[in-house]
Protein backbone atom coordinates (compact mmCIF):
# COMPACT_ATOMS: atom_id res chain seq x y z
CA UNK A 1 0.00 0.00 0.00
CA UNK A 2 1.16 3.59 -0.40
CA UNK A 3 0.14 7.22 0.01
CA UNK A 4 1.23 9.94 -1.69
CA UNK A 5 3.91 7.72 -3.43
CA UNK A 6 5.34 6.34 -0.28
CA UNK A 7 5.45 3.54 0.88
CA UNK A 8 3.89 3.05 4.25
CA UNK A 9 4.36 0.13 6.81
CA UNK A 10 5.27 -0.87 10.40
CA UNK A 11 8.36 0.62 10.04
CA UNK A 12 7.11 4.10 9.24
CA UNK A 13 5.13 4.22 12.37
CA UNK A 14 5.51 6.96 14.73
CA UNK A 15 7.94 6.06 17.66
CA UNK A 16 5.75 7.59 20.17
CA UNK A 17 2.79 4.98 18.28
CA UNK A 18 5.65 2.04 18.54
CA UNK A 19 6.19 2.56 22.09
CA UNK A 20 2.48 2.64 23.23
CA UNK A 21 2.21 -0.52 21.29
CA UNK A 22 5.21 -1.74 23.31
CA UNK A 23 4.09 -0.95 26.28
CA UNK A 24 1.63 -4.05 25.80
CA UNK A 25 3.99 -5.88 25.55
CA UNK A 26 5.64 -8.20 28.14
CA UNK A 27 9.39 -7.76 28.57
CA UNK A 28 11.02 -10.90 26.23
CA UNK A 29 7.99 -10.13 23.75
CA UNK A 30 9.42 -6.56 23.04
CA UNK A 31 12.95 -8.00 22.49
CA UNK A 32 11.52 -10.09 20.45
CA UNK A 33 9.85 -7.66 18.32
CA UNK A 34 12.55 -5.23 18.41
CA UNK A 35 14.26 -7.30 15.84
CA UNK A 36 12.14 -6.42 12.94
CA UNK A 37 13.93 -3.31 12.01
CA UNK A 38 16.38 -0.87 12.91
CA UNK A 39 13.59 1.78 14.19
CA UNK A 40 11.72 -0.34 16.28
CA UNK A 41 15.23 -1.07 17.78
CA UNK A 42 15.63 2.32 18.78
CA UNK A 43 12.17 2.67 20.46
CA UNK A 44 12.33 -0.87 22.39
CA UNK A 45 14.61 1.39 24.84
CA UNK A 46 12.43 4.49 25.83
CA UNK A 47 12.34 5.03 29.44
CA UNK A 48 8.81 4.91 29.42
CA UNK A 49 8.91 1.29 28.80
CA UNK A 50 11.30 0.33 31.18
CA UNK A 51 10.22 1.83 34.83
CA UNK A 52 11.08 -1.45 36.57
CA UNK A 53 14.23 -3.82 36.07
CA UNK A 54 14.39 -7.10 37.75
CA UNK A 55 17.14 -9.36 37.26
CA UNK A 56 18.51 -12.93 37.96
CA UNK A 57 22.09 -13.18 37.41
CA UNK A 58 24.30 -16.52 37.15
CA UNK A 59 27.80 -16.05 38.23
CA UNK A 60 29.34 -16.56 35.09
CA UNK A 61 31.59 -14.52 32.54
CA UNK A 62 28.80 -14.79 29.81
CA UNK A 63 26.14 -12.59 31.82
CA UNK A 64 28.70 -9.94 31.44
CA UNK A 65 28.12 -8.65 27.91
CA UNK A 66 24.58 -9.39 27.80
CA UNK A 67 24.45 -7.21 31.72
CA UNK A 68 26.69 -4.72 30.21
CA UNK A 69 24.04 -3.95 27.37
CA UNK A 70 20.95 -4.34 29.51
CA UNK A 71 22.49 -1.33 32.02
CA UNK A 72 24.01 0.97 29.28
CA UNK A 73 20.83 1.24 27.81
CA UNK A 74 18.52 1.33 30.92
CA UNK A 75 20.91 2.18 34.21
CA UNK A 76 20.66 6.00 34.00
CA UNK A 77 16.89 5.98 33.73
CA UNK A 78 15.10 2.95 35.55
CA UNK A 79 13.48 3.84 38.39
CA UNK A 80 13.03 0.27 39.95
CA UNK A 81 16.19 -1.97 40.04
CA UNK A 82 16.38 -5.57 41.48
CA UNK A 83 19.42 -7.64 41.04
CA UNK A 84 19.89 -10.75 42.38
CA UNK A 85 23.12 -13.10 41.85
CA UNK A 86 21.57 -16.27 41.93
CA UNK A 87 24.45 -19.05 43.30
CA UNK A 88 22.78 -21.93 41.54
CA UNK A 89 26.21 -22.45 39.72
CA UNK A 90 28.46 -22.35 42.89
CA UNK A 91 30.68 -25.49 43.14
CA UNK A 92 29.44 -28.04 45.58
CA UNK A 93 32.87 -28.79 46.75
CA UNK A 94 36.20 -27.56 47.19
CA UNK A 95 35.59 -24.72 49.26
CA UNK A 96 37.43 -24.85 52.16
CA UNK A 97 36.13 -25.22 55.58
CA UNK A 98 31.98 -26.58 56.47
CA UNK A 99 28.73 -24.82 57.16
CA UNK A 100 29.27 -22.63 60.38
CA UNK A 101 32.58 -22.34 60.14
CA UNK A 102 33.87 -19.98 57.41
CA UNK A 103 33.76 -16.98 59.73
CA UNK A 104 36.18 -18.45 61.93
CA UNK A 105 38.60 -19.39 59.09
CA UNK A 106 40.60 -16.27 59.04
CA UNK A 107 41.24 -16.54 62.68
CA UNK A 108 42.49 -19.82 62.85
CA UNK A 109 46.48 -20.81 63.56
CA UNK A 110 46.43 -23.35 60.83
CA UNK A 111 46.37 -21.98 56.83
CA UNK A 112 43.38 -22.46 54.95
CA UNK A 113 43.16 -24.84 52.29
CA UNK A 114 43.53 -23.75 49.22
CA UNK A 115 40.57 -22.89 46.39
CA UNK A 116 40.40 -24.49 43.29
CA UNK A 117 40.75 -22.09 40.36
CA UNK A 118 37.05 -22.46 39.68
CA UNK A 119 35.84 -20.74 42.93
CA UNK A 120 38.36 -17.80 42.07
CA UNK A 121 36.86 -17.08 38.81
CA UNK A 122 33.40 -17.08 40.57
CA UNK A 123 34.51 -14.66 43.07
CA UNK A 124 36.10 -13.17 40.44
CA UNK A 125 33.37 -12.52 38.39
CA UNK A 126 30.91 -11.55 41.39
CA UNK A 127 33.06 -8.96 41.32
CA UNK A 128 32.79 -7.53 37.99
CA UNK A 129 29.02 -8.47 37.74
CA UNK A 130 28.63 -5.95 40.65
CA UNK A 131 30.80 -3.45 39.66
CA UNK A 132 29.02 -3.23 36.25
CA UNK A 133 25.39 -2.54 38.04
CA UNK A 134 26.47 -0.26 40.18
CA UNK A 135 28.78 1.95 37.65
CA UNK A 136 25.65 2.23 35.48
CA UNK A 137 23.20 3.50 37.96
CA UNK A 138 25.59 5.86 39.84
CA UNK A 139 24.64 9.00 38.04
CA UNK A 140 20.29 8.30 38.11
CA UNK A 141 18.46 10.52 39.73
CA UNK A 142 15.14 8.68 39.29
CA UNK A 143 15.86 5.98 40.99
CA UNK A 144 13.18 5.72 43.95
CA UNK A 145 13.67 1.35 44.55
CA UNK A 146 17.47 -0.03 44.93
CA UNK A 147 17.64 -3.81 45.69
CA UNK A 148 20.54 -5.80 45.45
CA UNK A 149 20.89 -9.95 46.89
CA UNK A 150 23.48 -11.26 46.88
CA UNK A 151 23.15 -15.02 47.94
CA UNK A 152 26.69 -15.05 48.78
CA UNK A 153 25.55 -18.25 51.91
CA UNK A 154 27.00 -21.06 49.79
CA UNK A 155 30.17 -19.49 49.59
CA UNK A 156 30.01 -18.36 53.27
CA UNK A 157 28.96 -22.20 54.05
CA UNK A 158 32.26 -23.80 52.56
CA UNK A 159 34.47 -21.14 53.91
CA UNK A 160 35.82 -19.27 51.17
CA UNK A 161 34.53 -16.02 52.26
CA UNK A 162 37.66 -14.52 54.45
CA UNK A 163 39.97 -11.58 53.54
CA UNK A 164 42.61 -14.54 52.94
CA UNK A 165 40.66 -15.72 49.92
CA UNK A 166 39.44 -12.43 48.54
CA UNK A 167 43.11 -11.18 48.88
CA UNK A 168 43.84 -14.01 45.77
CA UNK A 169 40.91 -12.75 43.76
CA UNK A 170 40.83 -8.45 45.09
CA UNK A 171 44.71 -7.91 45.64
CA UNK A 172 44.82 -4.56 48.12
CA UNK A 173 40.94 -4.67 47.69
CA UNK A 174 40.55 -2.38 45.52
CA UNK A 175 37.32 -3.73 43.63
CA UNK A 176 35.83 -4.16 47.16
CA UNK A 177 36.77 -0.11 47.66
CA UNK A 178 35.25 0.60 44.24
CA UNK A 179 32.55 -1.26 44.62
CA UNK A 180 31.93 0.34 48.19
CA UNK A 181 33.10 3.84 46.70
CA UNK A 182 30.08 3.17 44.20
CA UNK A 183 27.38 2.60 46.13
CA UNK A 184 28.07 5.39 48.16
CA UNK A 185 27.88 7.45 44.86
CA UNK A 186 24.62 6.50 44.02
CA UNK A 187 23.20 7.15 47.61
CA UNK A 188 24.84 10.71 47.61
CA UNK A 189 23.68 10.96 43.68
CA UNK A 190 19.61 10.04 44.59
CA UNK A 191 17.02 12.38 44.90
CA UNK A 192 13.90 10.05 44.99
CA UNK A 193 15.27 6.84 46.89
CA UNK A 194 12.56 5.71 49.05
CA UNK A 195 13.57 1.93 49.15
CA UNK A 196 16.81 0.79 49.40
CA UNK A 197 17.46 -3.12 50.32
CA UNK A 198 21.09 -4.87 50.16
CA UNK A 199 21.07 -8.25 51.15
CA UNK A 200 24.58 -10.58 51.37
CA UNK A 201 26.52 -8.44 48.80
CA UNK A 202 29.90 -9.03 50.29
CA UNK A 203 30.64 -5.71 52.23
CA UNK A 204 29.12 -3.63 49.39
CA UNK A 205 27.81 -1.95 52.39
CA UNK A 206 30.05 -0.22 55.11
CA UNK A 207 29.01 1.67 58.43
CA UNK A 208 29.81 5.06 56.71
CA UNK A 209 27.68 3.82 53.45
CA UNK A 210 24.32 5.53 55.10
CA UNK A 211 25.86 8.70 55.16
CA UNK A 212 26.13 9.67 51.74
CA UNK A 213 22.41 9.80 51.73
CA UNK A 214 21.06 13.43 52.43
CA UNK A 215 18.76 14.01 55.31
CA UNK A 216 15.98 14.55 52.97
CA UNK A 217 16.49 11.52 51.65
CA UNK A 218 16.76 9.68 55.20
CA UNK A 219 13.87 11.32 55.77
CA UNK A 220 11.18 10.27 53.54
CA UNK A 221 12.83 6.72 53.21
CA UNK A 222 10.43 4.57 53.66
CA UNK A 223 12.22 0.61 53.71
CA UNK A 224 15.89 -0.39 54.69
CA UNK A 225 17.24 -3.56 54.35
CA UNK A 226 20.65 -3.82 55.70
CA UNK A 227 21.92 -7.81 55.82
CA UNK A 228 25.67 -9.04 55.31
CA UNK A 229 27.08 -11.26 57.75
CA UNK A 230 30.49 -11.06 56.44
CA UNK A 231 31.13 -7.27 58.00
CA UNK A 232 34.29 -7.47 60.51
CA UNK A 233 34.45 -8.22 63.97
CA UNK A 234 31.29 -6.72 65.82
CA UNK A 235 30.87 -4.14 63.33
CA UNK A 236 27.38 -2.54 62.99
CA UNK A 237 25.82 -1.22 59.41
CA UNK A 238 23.46 1.13 60.92
CA UNK A 239 23.26 2.79 64.73
CA UNK A 240 20.57 4.03 66.56
CA UNK A 241 21.83 7.46 66.41
CA UNK A 242 21.61 7.12 62.20
CA UNK A 243 18.47 5.62 62.83
CA UNK A 244 16.85 8.44 63.90
CA UNK A 245 17.12 10.14 60.76
CA UNK A 246 14.71 7.57 59.14
CA UNK A 247 11.79 8.61 60.38
CA UNK A 248 9.64 7.78 58.44
CA UNK A 249 10.29 3.82 57.85
CA UNK A 250 7.37 1.51 57.58
CA UNK A 251 9.70 -1.55 56.81
CA UNK A 252 13.07 -2.46 58.52
CA UNK A 253 15.36 -5.61 57.86
CA UNK A 254 18.50 -5.95 60.17
CA UNK A 255 20.67 -8.59 61.24
CA UNK A 256 19.10 -9.48 64.79
CA UNK A 257 22.50 -8.48 67.17
CA UNK A 258 22.33 -4.94 64.93
CA UNK A 259 18.84 -4.64 66.24
CA UNK A 260 19.35 -3.05 69.59
CA UNK A 261 17.28 -2.29 72.30
CA UNK A 262 18.51 1.97 71.95
CA UNK A 263 16.95 1.40 67.91
CA UNK A 264 13.60 -0.21 69.67
CA UNK A 265 13.41 3.03 71.18
CA UNK A 266 13.93 5.55 68.30
CA UNK A 267 11.20 3.42 66.23
CA UNK A 268 9.02 3.62 69.03
CA UNK A 269 9.27 7.15 69.68
CA UNK A 270 6.64 9.18 68.74
CA UNK A 271 8.02 11.84 66.22
CA UNK A 272 8.17 8.69 63.89
CA UNK A 273 5.90 7.23 61.67
CA UNK A 274 4.32 3.70 62.87
CA UNK A 275 6.48 0.79 61.73
CA UNK A 276 4.55 -1.86 59.94
CA UNK A 277 7.07 -4.62 58.87
CA UNK A 278 10.43 -5.63 60.82
CA UNK A 279 12.30 -8.61 59.65
CA UNK A 280 15.40 -9.78 61.69
CA UNK A 281 18.17 -12.48 60.09
CA UNK A 282 19.34 -14.27 63.58
CA UNK A 283 23.23 -16.14 62.73
CA UNK A 284 25.14 -18.13 64.29
CA UNK A 285 28.47 -15.95 62.93
CA UNK A 286 27.03 -12.66 64.50
CA UNK A 287 26.44 -14.42 67.72
CA UNK A 288 29.55 -15.34 67.68
CA UNK A 289 30.85 -12.46 66.85
CA UNK A 290 28.61 -10.17 68.98
CA UNK A 291 26.44 -9.81 72.09
CA UNK A 292 23.07 -10.50 72.36
CA UNK A 293 23.35 -8.07 75.77
CA UNK A 294 21.97 -5.27 73.76
CA UNK A 295 19.17 -7.03 72.08
CA UNK A 296 15.69 -5.48 72.81
CA UNK A 297 14.30 -6.53 76.61
CA UNK A 298 10.41 -7.18 77.02
CA UNK A 299 9.80 -3.55 77.76
CA UNK A 300 11.40 -1.94 75.00
CA UNK A 301 9.09 -4.58 72.53
CA UNK A 302 5.93 -3.53 74.66
CA UNK A 303 7.01 0.20 74.15
CA UNK A 304 7.71 -0.19 69.89
CA UNK A 305 3.97 -1.99 69.17
CA UNK A 306 2.43 1.19 71.66
CA UNK A 307 3.47 2.97 68.89
CA UNK A 308 3.15 0.49 66.00
CA UNK A 309 0.13 -1.67 66.79
CA UNK A 310 0.21 -2.83 63.74
CA UNK A 311 3.78 -4.15 63.38
CA UNK A 312 4.52 -7.54 62.39
CA UNK A 313 7.63 -9.91 62.48
CA UNK A 314 9.39 -12.22 60.55
CA UNK A 315 12.59 -13.85 61.54
CA UNK A 316 14.85 -15.80 59.89
CA UNK A 317 17.10 -18.12 62.34
CA UNK A 318 20.49 -19.63 60.42
CA UNK A 319 21.95 -22.30 63.07
CA UNK A 320 21.28 -21.18 66.50
CA UNK A 321 21.19 -22.87 69.48
CA UNK A 322 18.24 -23.58 71.33
CA UNK A 323 19.61 -21.59 74.41
CA UNK A 324 19.72 -18.30 72.11
CA UNK A 325 16.62 -18.78 70.67
CA UNK A 326 14.87 -19.18 74.15
CA UNK A 327 16.47 -15.69 75.02
CA UNK A 328 15.99 -13.83 71.51
CA UNK A 329 12.06 -14.97 71.74
CA UNK A 330 10.15 -12.00 74.25
CA UNK A 331 6.98 -12.43 75.06
CA UNK A 332 5.84 -9.10 73.43
CA UNK A 333 7.21 -9.47 70.00
CA UNK A 334 4.38 -9.33 67.25
CA UNK A 335 6.05 -12.74 65.00
CA UNK A 336 4.29 -13.28 62.15
CA UNK A 337 7.13 -15.60 60.74
CA UNK A 338 9.86 -17.77 61.32
CA UNK A 339 12.55 -19.87 59.12
CA UNK A 340 14.71 -22.30 61.65
CA UNK A 341 17.55 -23.27 59.01
CA UNK A 342 20.21 -25.99 60.45
CA UNK A 343 23.28 -27.42 59.67
CA UNK A 344 24.47 -28.33 62.79
CA UNK A 345 21.86 -26.99 65.86
CA UNK A 346 18.51 -28.90 65.74
CA UNK A 347 15.69 -26.98 67.15
CA UNK A 348 14.06 -28.43 70.33
CA UNK A 349 10.70 -28.77 71.52
CA UNK A 350 10.94 -26.39 74.36
CA UNK A 351 11.41 -23.54 71.27
CA UNK A 352 8.50 -24.62 69.12
CA UNK A 353 6.50 -25.35 72.11
CA UNK A 354 7.14 -21.28 73.38
CA UNK A 355 6.62 -19.96 70.13
CA UNK A 356 3.34 -21.77 69.92
CA UNK A 357 2.40 -20.23 73.11
CA UNK A 358 3.63 -16.78 73.29
CA UNK A 359 2.49 -16.18 69.40
CA UNK A 360 -0.58 -17.76 68.93
CA UNK A 361 -2.23 -14.34 67.92
CA UNK A 362 0.00 -13.28 65.54
CA UNK A 363 1.93 -16.37 63.72
CA UNK A 364 1.15 -17.23 60.50
CA UNK A 365 4.39 -19.04 58.90
CA UNK A 366 6.42 -21.87 60.69
CA UNK A 367 9.40 -23.38 58.34
CA UNK A 368 11.64 -25.98 60.24
CA UNK A 369 14.57 -27.01 58.39
CA UNK A 370 17.51 -29.44 59.14
CA UNK A 371 19.70 -30.02 56.13
CA UNK A 372 21.03 -32.88 57.92
CA UNK A 373 23.43 -35.38 55.82
CA UNK A 374 22.64 -38.56 57.50
CA UNK A 375 18.99 -39.03 56.71
CA UNK A 376 18.21 -41.81 59.13
CA UNK A 377 18.46 -40.32 62.31
CA UNK A 378 16.30 -36.85 62.09
CA UNK A 379 15.71 -35.52 65.82
CA UNK A 380 12.03 -35.97 67.13
CA UNK A 381 10.84 -33.28 68.64
CA UNK A 382 7.98 -34.77 70.83
CA UNK A 383 10.57 -37.15 72.73
CA UNK A 384 9.85 -37.08 76.26
CA UNK A 385 6.70 -34.84 75.63
CA UNK A 386 3.23 -35.81 76.37
CA UNK A 387 1.87 -33.80 73.21
CA UNK A 388 3.79 -33.44 70.20
CA UNK A 389 5.10 -29.59 69.76
CA UNK A 390 4.43 -29.44 66.13
CA UNK A 391 0.44 -30.43 66.86
CA UNK A 392 0.23 -27.90 70.14
CA UNK A 393 1.70 -25.10 67.22
CA UNK A 394 -1.55 -25.69 65.26
CA UNK A 395 -4.01 -26.22 68.30
CA UNK A 396 -2.64 -22.79 69.37
CA UNK A 397 -1.68 -20.59 66.42
CA UNK A 398 -5.51 -20.14 64.83
CA UNK A 399 -4.08 -18.16 62.27
CA UNK A 400 -1.12 -20.23 61.05
CA UNK A 401 -1.22 -20.90 57.01
CA UNK A 402 1.96 -22.34 56.18
CA UNK A 403 3.89 -25.14 57.32
CA UNK A 404 6.92 -26.42 55.79
CA UNK A 405 8.96 -29.49 57.79
CA UNK A 406 12.43 -31.10 56.56
CA UNK A 407 14.79 -33.03 59.04
CA UNK A 408 12.79 -33.40 61.80
CA UNK A 409 10.45 -36.68 62.59
CA UNK A 410 7.11 -35.87 61.84
CA UNK A 411 4.88 -38.86 62.91
CA UNK A 412 2.20 -39.71 60.59
CA UNK A 413 -0.59 -39.28 63.00
CA UNK A 414 0.39 -36.49 63.87
CA UNK A 415 0.66 -34.89 60.65
CA UNK A 416 -3.41 -35.69 60.43
CA UNK A 417 -4.23 -34.52 63.88
CA UNK A 418 -2.34 -31.09 61.99
CA UNK A 419 -4.53 -31.03 58.83
CA UNK A 420 -7.62 -31.81 60.70
CA UNK A 421 -7.25 -28.94 63.11
CA UNK A 422 -6.47 -26.05 60.90
CA UNK A 423 -8.13 -27.85 57.93
CA UNK A 424 -8.14 -25.80 54.81
CA UNK A 425 -6.87 -22.28 56.91
CA UNK A 426 -3.47 -24.45 56.33
CA UNK A 427 -2.94 -23.52 52.97
CA UNK A 428 0.39 -24.63 52.75
CA UNK A 429 1.43 -28.12 53.84
CA UNK A 430 4.79 -28.51 52.75
CA UNK A 431 6.59 -32.07 54.47
CA UNK A 432 9.28 -34.14 52.96
CA UNK A 433 8.52 -37.66 52.78
CA UNK A 434 11.67 -38.81 54.55
CA UNK A 435 10.50 -36.89 57.56
CA UNK A 436 7.08 -38.91 58.09
CA UNK A 437 7.16 -41.76 60.33
CA UNK A 438 5.03 -44.38 61.27
CA UNK A 439 3.71 -45.89 64.50
CA UNK A 440 4.41 -49.77 64.33
CA UNK A 441 0.92 -50.11 65.13
CA UNK A 442 -0.03 -48.82 61.87
CA UNK A 443 2.33 -50.72 59.80
CA UNK A 444 1.12 -54.15 60.84
CA UNK A 445 -2.51 -53.47 60.15
CA UNK A 446 -2.76 -55.66 56.97
CA UNK A 447 -5.95 -54.77 56.30
CA UNK A 448 -4.87 -51.05 55.27
CA UNK A 449 -2.32 -49.49 53.46
CA UNK A 450 -0.70 -47.42 55.73
CA UNK A 451 0.57 -44.96 53.30
CA UNK A 452 -2.34 -44.79 51.49
CA UNK A 453 -4.83 -44.15 54.49
CA UNK A 454 -2.26 -41.45 55.78
CA UNK A 455 -2.42 -39.09 52.62
CA UNK A 456 -6.56 -39.80 52.27
CA UNK A 457 -6.84 -38.67 56.22
CA UNK A 458 -4.36 -35.32 55.73
CA UNK A 459 -6.39 -34.61 52.13
CA UNK A 460 -9.67 -35.09 54.06
CA UNK A 461 -8.46 -32.84 56.82
CA UNK A 462 -7.28 -30.14 54.77
CA UNK A 463 -10.74 -30.16 52.26
CA UNK A 464 -7.92 -30.74 49.11
CA UNK A 465 -5.40 -33.22 47.85
CA UNK A 466 -2.26 -33.57 49.42
CA UNK A 467 1.03 -35.26 49.12
CA UNK A 468 4.06 -34.87 50.73
CA UNK A 469 7.22 -33.87 48.84
CA UNK A 470 8.61 -36.51 47.33
CA UNK A 471 11.65 -34.09 45.80
CA UNK A 472 13.16 -31.30 47.88
CA UNK A 473 15.12 -29.80 45.11
CA UNK A 474 11.63 -28.89 43.91
CA UNK A 475 11.34 -26.42 46.83
CA UNK A 476 13.04 -23.35 47.17
CA UNK A 477 12.47 -22.71 50.93
CA UNK A 478 14.36 -25.90 51.69
CA UNK A 479 17.35 -26.30 48.72
CA UNK A 480 17.49 -22.46 48.92
CA UNK A 481 16.65 -20.87 52.33
CA UNK A 482 18.47 -17.78 51.62
CA UNK A 483 17.05 -16.91 48.59
CA UNK A 484 13.79 -17.91 49.67
CA UNK A 485 13.95 -15.68 53.27
CA UNK A 486 15.25 -12.34 50.95
CA UNK A 487 12.25 -12.77 48.20
CA UNK A 488 9.63 -13.39 50.94
CA UNK A 489 10.95 -10.61 52.85
CA UNK A 490 10.80 -8.66 50.09
CA UNK A 491 6.91 -9.48 49.80
CA UNK A 492 6.50 -9.19 54.09
CA UNK A 493 7.67 -5.59 53.46
CA UNK A 494 6.00 -4.45 50.36
CA UNK A 495 2.82 -6.15 51.90
CA UNK A 496 1.71 -3.07 54.24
Amino acid sequence: MSVCGEAVGAGSLPSELVVHIFSFLAAPDRLRASAACSHWRECLFYPALWPRLRLSLRVSPAERPRLEFLMRKCGWFVRELRVQFAADNYPTGGGGAAAGEGAAVAGDAEAPPPLSPRWLDLLRTYLELVLCVLSSVRNNRNLQKLSLFGDISILQQHGTISNTYLGKVDPDGKKIKQIQQLFEEILGNSRQLKWLSCGLMLQIVTPTSLSSLSNPIANTMEHLSLLDNHIPGNTTLITAVELERFVNLRSLALDFCDFTAEMARVLADSNHVPLHRLSLLVHSVSIMHKSLDNMPKDENWQALTRNSTNLRVYIMAFDVKSDDMLRILKPSIPLERIHFDSYVTCVSGAVVDLISRQYDKFLTHFILMNDVIDMSTFPDLSDNRNEDPLVLLAWRCTRLSLLAVHGYTVWAHNLIAIARLRGSDLKVLEVTEESIEFDQGELADQDVDPVHNFIEQVSLGLGRPWHAVMDIELLSVFTEPTRHFYREMQSFSEGI
